[in-house]
């Protein structure tokens, strides 16, 4: 298998890794000179210090927030799930809210999303007069019930 390539763009930046052998996601840390403070109901982007160099375009890096940070605190990212893009090459990013009811202070080096590489699928897109009919047809929001 092929490497993920890692650039350091600041001094300070930390190379993504695995918390455990059995982690799916490498934790990603706040590159920051100093604290910012978070209000709650603001969002922010907290740069990392990093790009990377994905093998093909087969291969896609995915943001995700860290629970405990969303569930002890409300901090969540601002687009539910970050999208690096294989061809990407600029900074790794983390957009940041807080839904919670107090600020919160991100300190430099703080662990505050994890990236997961993941294969992508890439398959031909046809455009047809209709689809196929399913059991399930059109229904939407809740149309299979609670339980």
């Amino acid at each position: 298998m092929q490497a993920i390539q890692f650039q350091k763009l600041h001094p300070q930046a930390v190379i993504p890794r695995r918390a455990t052998p059995g982690s799916a996601g490498m934790d990603l840390t706040a590159c920051l000179e100093q604290p910012v403070v978070l209000a709650p109901g603001e969002r922010t982007m907290i740069s990392t210090g990093l790009a990377l160099a994905l093998p093909t375009e087969e291969w896609v890096a995915l943001v995700y927030a860290r629970s405990g940070l969303a569930v002890r605190h409300g901090i969540c990212l601002s687009n539910s799930a970050g999208v690096v893009d294989s061809d990407y090459r600029g900074e790794l990013k983390v957009g940041l809210c807080n839904l919670g009811s107090e600020p919160y202070t991100i300190e430099p080096g703080e662990r505050i999303a994890q990236l997961v590489i993941t294969p992508v699928l890439l398959p031909p897109i046809e455009e047809v007069s209709a689809l196929d009919e399913t059991e399930r047809g059109t229904g939407g929001f809740g149309s299979t019930g609670k339980q």
